[in-house]
């Protein structure tokens, strides 16, 4: 059978459930997912969760994240073909054929699923087609959609005024300061009346170079708890009685200061990497299920690196080739891909956290140390979430690698865009170390992002509360 994304979380939450009624139950419902059921699906869900001491509550929190992953799905798929024509005449002047319908939706530059025997296409379908597909592109007549780019002409200033840390590092100057008001929003009655709301708010961490200064300066609730770097999520804790008719608002005020860093690779003196190393050890290891060694990763790689043996030129290689071949596109939800990097090299594209964890697989393949960082990008008129990345090198240490910004025009300095291959800018806030992990305090019930942490992550004394319950916000003050 197909694998599909709850194949593997149902591996993932209930190993060692084997008997045959279990797995059957499991069987049945990935087959109705498959050909798009999902109406059948959270029937046979529902008849499952509500046989009283069939299963134990582990499985049913799996079988109830299932049921909550076919909403999101929903969600995301949320599209017909009249409203991608529509969109297409609008902004680019020509409409579709059923040639063209046909082509964009067999090389998957026209991303759809069959939903309850109706085809329906991701939210933005349409504009990314234009991001992945030069032919597309040669028909528009509009504007190409934006993508996730930096300002270039602030980070042209600041590395011309960069001051040097060591014979390989540098610092960009000035530093920026930021202070930052950030909000969750909970709509009103989405939790009932008496519950409680808890929520967890991105926190700028203080423990790295390139983020410090970190103050709290205010805050919607007095009895807060701030994780203060445990756990691979930076979080600030804050909880309430939800209201009859009331919104409920958390929000939060902080200063921090960030610093662009860049490596002059071709000055670097890497040496041998002690294998031996725990640390070594777990950032060179697969990390299901997003960074996992498949055939195609390992195919893929192999023949980018041929018979290169140095760390910083497999880096180059790898780079190159992901910055290249995989556009910029708007993503799906993470948590409905069963593996990031895979669907990135199956469907040739990806957002700044398909391909950072692509690199980051090809690279931990070949026993190269990497790893995850994300939180936002704060260049002005350009504020969003962002991913990037960290590549250890023996005797260099720990650099920052941003595969996303490596696309794009030139810019006029002297690594160019590759300034990204092991260089960042001044423009982040910083809150994860890595992906998948815990919150401080622990979180009851299955998180609405399964990989990042940037928007938040809310729940009630019953449920989680996914995006579609709460809005957010930042603002640079």
């Amino acid at each position: 059978m197909k694998k599909t994304l709850f194949n593997i979380l149902f591996l993932t939450l209930l190993v060692g459930c084997t008997s045959s009624g279990k797995m059957n139950n499991s069987e049945q419902i990935n087959k109705q997912i498959e050909i798009g059921n999902f109406t059948v699906a959270t029937h046979i869900i529902d008849s499952i969760i509500n046989d009283d001491g069939a299963i134990i509550n582990d499985e049913i929190n799996y079988y109830k994240f299932v049921k909550d992953s076919l909403k999101r799905v929903s969600l995301d798929f949320n599209q017909s073909i009249d409203n991608v024509k529509d969109w297409i005449e609008k902004h680019h002047g020509f409409t579709l054929t059923d040639e063209q319908i046909d082509k964009w939706e067999n090389d998957l530059s026209l991303e759809y699923k069959f939903i309850n025997g109706e085809k329906r296409y991701f939210r933005n379908a349409a504009p990314n087609l234009f991001r992945v597909s030069a032919e597309a592109r040669e028909l528009s007549n509009g504007d190409s959609p934006r993508s996730d780019l930096p300002r270039d002409e602030l980070l042209v200033d600041a590395f011309n005024n960069k001051t040097a840390v060591n014979y390989v590092g540098h610092y960009l100057l000035p530093p920026e300061q930021f202070r930052i008001r950030y909000t969750i929003t909970v709509k009103p009655d989405v939790v009932k009346d008496g519950e409680l709301v808890r929520a967890w708010l991105p926190f700028p961490r203080s423990d790295m170079s390139r983020q410090y200064d970190v103050a709290l300066v205010d805050a919607s609730h007095e009895n807060y708890v701030l994780s203060e770097n445990k756990t691979e999520h930076n979080s600030i804790y804050m909880k309430q009685v939800a209201v009859a008719g009331e919104k409920a608002v958390f929000w939060v005020e902080y200063d921090f200061v960030s610093q662009g860093e860049w490596y002059d690779l071709s000055l670097a003196n890497v040496e041998s990497y002690n294998t031996n190393t725990e640390e070594y050890k777990k950032y060179t290891s697969e990390k299901f299920p997003h960074i996992v060694f498949t055939d195609k990763l390992k195919q893929i790689t192999d023949s980018v690196v041929g018979d290169v043996t140095n760390p910083v030129d497999i880096l180059k290689r790898c780079y190159r080739y992901v910055a290249s071949e995989y556009p910029w596109a708007s993503a799906i939800e993470y948590s409905t891909i069963p593996n990031i990097t895979e669907y990135a090299i199956i469907n040739k594209k990806g957002d700044c956290g398909q391909v950072a964890l692509l690199l980051i697989s090809m690279l931990r393949y070949k026993g190269i140390p990497a790893h995850w960082q994300s939180g936002w990008m704060l260049h002005p008129g350009s504020v969003n979430l962002h991913d990037w990345a960290e590549v250890y090198f023996e005797g260099v240490g720990w650099v920052p690698v941003d595969i996303s910004f490596g696309r794009g025009v030139d810019i006029s300095i002297d690594p160019g865009r590759e300034f990204f291959m092991s260089g960042i800018d001044s423009y982040r806030l910083y809150i994860n170390s890595d992906f998948s992990g815990d919150f401080y305090p622990l979180k009851k019930y299955p998180r609405s992002e399964t990989v990042d942490f940037q928007r938040g992550e809310v729940e009630s004394d019953n449920n989680n509360l996914y995006f579609d319950k709460w809005s957010y916000r930042l603002e640079i003050l």
